[in-house]
């Protein structure tokens, strides 16, 4: 029987073309829009690291006087004094400081420009703290790190660059002047947001290219390529920038377990009062340890026009589905002499229900495919609305496909229920005495 009734749903498609049109087009404009804003907001609030999100903490401390915080929050970074402390004290089961730089890659073709990538300076520890996946031979050691080492892992699209993606393991690079000898290749990898950095990222960005040791980028003074907050002057030179209480280094640890990140949060705490009792700190111990998803929230990285356009394009979705519920009405009533017929040779409600119930489904599947085609084209404008970081993100991919079909289909079902209600109260015998 669904069948038979599929059949005349499409039948009925085209015996009142104009009215079906108007229905296709208030289902298919008002879910393309939802779609749109959804697939940007999936893209902003995804998970980035799900495997790991409630394992892997950002660390903050208030190194500053509370009249310089923000509602009271510990700065998002942290001065080297602390990092570095941090680090020594190894405290988590991995742990990682690290800030960005801006080397430039000399090529070995002298005809050729320098190279800029997206570069940061971490631990060795953060390649399986972040579960960065290699090609070509992997992170290198602890022992180079303490060494401060010359030695760099670098991208796949800068191993393409350099050496036509073969395997440069062993092989040198030059930054800024300087040889480096690369132990990996990493694979595709750009979690988005990028949950390791919001702070000098703002959650976007394309994907890292080269990373060097923290150790090695102290050692050779290599500054900031991202944000440095100061709540008084430093001194002059680099020396004296390290010293100070300006906080430009991002910090996580890995504590597998809420015992481990208690007993980390604990022993922070104890950190920042023997702070306060050796006098750099004039104030209570302030820290914070957030896992993943609260450190995205904590900095915003979903933005506001976001939520705003999704619930925006819902509210469109809503009122194109009041009116396709005045369309529907219209139509099924309209039919009420072969409603009456049908009740009088035997039909039940039940099979009413069924039969117009298909048949709302057959326009909602219709609407939907041309969901699907305004969707792809509102793709390519959403660059106006938002950052081109954020809008190149936004994808129509098989998930979202599939969901805008399901949408569609069961929007229209959802709006039919009244309509096919009053179908189905139909008197046979008024239609009758009528006709």
């Amino acid at each position: 029987m669904f069948a038979y009734y599929f059949q005349l749903g499409l039948r009925s498609l085209r015996r009142n073309p104009l009215l079906t049109a108007l229905m296709i087009m208030a289902i298919g404009f008002g879910v393309a829009a939802s779609m749109i804003t959804y697939s940007v907001f999936r893209a902003t609030s995804n998970n980035p690291i799900p495997q790991k999100s409630g394992q892997l903490y950002a660390v903050q401390i208030a190194n500053w006087k509370s009249e310089d915080l923000d509602h009271g929050e510990p700065p998002p970074a942290l001065t080297y004094t602390d990092a570095v402390a941090f680090m020594q004290a190894h405290k988590g089961r991995r742990q990682t400081a690290l800030y960005p730089i801006a080397p430039s890659v000399i090529p070995a073709d002298a005809s050729r420009l320098p190279i800029q990538e997206n570069s940061y300076a971490w631990y060795s520890d953060a390649f399986a703290m972040f579960d960065v996946p290699f090609i070509y031979g992997g992170p290198w050691t602890q022992a180079q790190d303490d060494a401060r080492a010359a030695v760099v892992v670098i991208g796949r699209k800068l191993n393409d660059k350099l050496f036509n993606g073969q395997d440069s393991v062993g092989k040198t690079i030059n930054l800024d002047g300087r040889d480096y000898r690369i132990t990996g290749v990493t694979g595709e990898w750009n979690p988005q947001p990028l949950f390791f950095d919001p702070v000098n990222t703002g959650g976007f960005g394309d994907p890292i290219g080269l990373f060097i040791p923290f150790t090695r980028a102290i050692d050779l003074k290599m500054g900031t390529a991202g944000n440095n907050n100061c709540d008084d002057t430093p001194g002059t030179g680099w020396d004296n920038w390290l010293r100070s209480e300006c906080v430009w280094i991002q910090y996580w640890a890995e504590l597998p377990t809420t015992a481990d990140a208690d007993a980390y949060r604990r022993w922070l705490t104890g950190y920042a009062a023997e702070q306060q009792r050796a006098g750099r700190f004039k104030w209570a111990p302030n820290v914070r340890v957030r896992d993943v998803t609260d450190w995205l929230d904590f900095n915003k990285v979903v933005p506001p026009e976001s939520k705003i356009s999704l619930l925006v394009s819902l509210g469109f979705l809503l009122i194109c589905l009041v009116n396709t519920v005045g369309l529907l009405l219209a139509k099924f009533l309209r039919r009420s002499p072969e409603i009456g017929v049908r009740r009088a040779l035997g039909a039940s409600q039940r099979e009413v229900y069924v039969q117009f119930l298909v048949e709302a489904g057959t326009v909602g599947l219709t609407g939907g495919v041309l969901g699907l085609l305004l969707t792809g084209l509102g793709m390519l404008g959403v660059g106006w609305v938002f950052d081109e970081q954020i809008a190149r993100l936004a994808t129509l991919d098989g998930k979202l496909v599939v969901l805008t079909l399901i949408v569609a289909v069961l929007a229209t079902l959802l709006a039919a229920f009244y309509p096919t209600w009053r179908a189905a109260q139909v008197q046979p015998a008024w239609q009758l005495k009528s006709n």
